[in-house]
């Protein structure tokens, strides 16, 4: 029984944790900054912005480890003596980590090990001041105390490096974890999305390239590798990518990098994951262009258009050109199997962020996180510096959770509006469009100066900077909530029932006599029309008169 529930359990976290990173490193943005990005997906998935105070613990305090995903407890560590302020996946020096789960090999994973990779994640933010610093607190961490979760891709950036690194359990009862880390060369951009990624690696150097020591003898030991050291491929090994992982995953890697890439389409064969000998897209590519937040965050709301997986081009889509499929991401029917596409926007996503950390700048005022409690497409980033003590009520509101509606919360109204938008796309997108792009225009047009009026703090009082932080942080949160709830309420007037009502100049017109005007009725789409009439033959043709 217990091996059948580990392997339910397994099966569960491999098809629900599905999300996406992309990472630019200092030398391909526009700006100098390093860029990462995470969409937490996963059906039903309700979460807070996190936040985990700095503190001072005596020696020999332990801590309780619960699982991220299920809550679970796993058991204690020991707390370190000293511990950072973390808010969401920043903490205060500018380092943020986030995750992508691959699975890999089942019987790599380790039930009886304490950390899981949500866990590991937090622990080390709330413990290292770098990058490579939280790459040795996670493996050391793991290797002591066990890693019970699948094999993870990990996120992990500070204002001057930006790694990838992937992690996997040696099996049941082990307590240790085989793992490669590798940096990502400054003038790059890379991405992840529940496929691993590292292949070859050179293990002579020292500066850019960490592994566990026995990575590969791990493998021979095993029976999964033989030839020499030289030749060894982490996910030939451990995760070696089949259909799903190419389709499901590799595609949104192929769409990030197809933003910044000239003559991309060379790799289609293998996205489209349907011939098995076929050129695999490199771990990270030099940029066509630098690249700003503002292109990352348009990244993060892509949806494959204008490109062979485009989700416009089949009856899937319904009447109102809806980007977004049902899941699950397969389906059968007549005894054959059939699957949706997976673009990097979807519906299950509980958060989204894109991080900014700078070097020039104070560390209280350099990370920077885009946040949001929705799918990114749905939402309007807001900022969410690093140094923070204080949370919008929006994005941690009393009562609220997964099965508990809150107009309070960021999540609850996000979703509300989202789940109007979601079946008629072409209908009311746009106007959702029209006020998350004004909201984010106004925090970008504000950046400069809230950030100069922080540095000038800084010098004087850290603390005062980040008490001017947190207050402009939480009124523009909660002011997004606000005007998502007038969205609410806009959208619901002006789409009633499938018909248009008319409006100029921000109102809804009214006849002389004071009721409505007269409401449009757009009816169905040409594709759609088309289609309908193809399926139907003469069945709805309107008979002459």
């Amino acid at each position: 029984m217990r091996k059948i529930a580990f392997l339910i359990v397994s099966l569960i976290a491999t098809y629900a944790c599905a999300c996406t990173n992309f990472i630019v490193a200092k030398g391909a943005s526009t700006d100098g900054s390093v860029i990462c990005t995470y969409n937490a997906d996963d059906y039903g998935m309700f979460q807070n912005l996190c936040h985990y105070p700095a503190g001072v613990h005596p020696k020999g305090t332990m801590r309780d480890v619960y699982d991220w995903d299920t809550n679970v407890y796993h058991g204690q560590i020991p707390e370190a003596e000293v511990t950072y302020n973390v808010i969401g996946n920043i903490n205060e020096y500018q380092v943020t980590i986030g995750e992508t789960t691959y699975g890999g090999r089942e019987e790599m994973v380790d039930p009886t090990g304490i950390l899981d990779y949500g866990s590991l994640i937090y622990i080390a933010l709330q413990r290292s001041r770098t990058a490579r610093e939280a790459i040795d607190v996670m493996t050391t961490l793991a290797n002591t105390y066990g890693y019970n979760s699948e094999g993870e891709t990990f996120s992990i950036c500070d204002p001057n490096e930006a790694w990838i690194m992937e992690m996997m359990g040696k099996g049941p009862g082990s307590k240790g974890v085989v793992w490669v880390a590798m940096r990502i060369p400054d003038n790059a951009i890379c991405a992840h999305a529940n496929q691993s990624r590292i292949t070859k690696f050179n293990m002579k150097d020292k500066k850019n390239v960490l592994y566990a020591k026995d990575v590969v003898k791990f493998a021979r030991e095993k029976g999964w590798f033989s030839g020499k050291d030289a030749e060894f491929s982490w996910n030939e090994a451990y995760a070696k990518p089949d259909f799903s992982g190419r389709r499901y995953c590799e595609a949104r890697v192929w769409s990030f990098f197809n933003h910044f890439a000239d003559n991309f389409d060379r790799y289609l064969p293998y996205v489209l994951g349907k011939e098995a000998y076929t050129e695999p897209m490199p771990l990270w590519i030099v940029p066509n262009k630098k690249v700003s937040v503002r292109d990352v965050q348009a990244c993060m709301r892509d949806h494959f258009e204008g490109t062979p997986l485009s989700l416009d081009q089949d009856i899937a889509q319904g009447i109102w050109n809806m980007p977004y499929r049902p899941t699950p991401l397969t389906f059968e029917i007549d005894g054959k199997k059939y699957f949706n596409e997976r673009p990097t926007s979807t519906q299950q996503t509980g958060f989204s962020y894109v991080v900014q950390v700078r070097s020039w700048l104070p560390r209280q005022v350099g990370g920077l996180m885009w946040w949001g409690n929705d799918d990114g497409n749905m939402i309007a980033y807001t900022p969410i510096y690093c140094g923070m003590t204080r949370r919008p009520e929006c994005y941690n509101t009393p009562g609220a959770d997964a099965l508990t509606f809150s107009d309070k919360n960021a999540f609850w109204v996000c979703n509300w509006v989202s789940n109007m938008v979601y079946p008629r796309y072409s209908q009311m997108f746009p106007s959702l469009q029209q006020v998350r792009d004004s909201l984010e225009d106004s925090y970008f047009s504000r950046q400069a100066a809230i950030e100069e009026k922080a540095v000038q703090l800084c010098k004087a009082d850290e603390k005062a900077a980040v008490s001017f932080l947190d207050d402009y942080s939480i009124e523009v949160a909660q002011q997004m909530l606000d005007r998502w709830k007038q969205l609410a309420f806009y959208l619901i007037v002006k789409y009633n029932d499938m018909a248009v009502k008319p409006e100029k100049d921000g109102k809804f017109l009214r006849t002389p006599e004071g009721i409505q005007e007269k409401v449009q009725r757009p009816g169905y789409s040409d594709y759609f029309r088309r289609e309908l009439v193809r399926q139907t033959g003469d069945k709805f043709e309107y008979p002459e008169e």
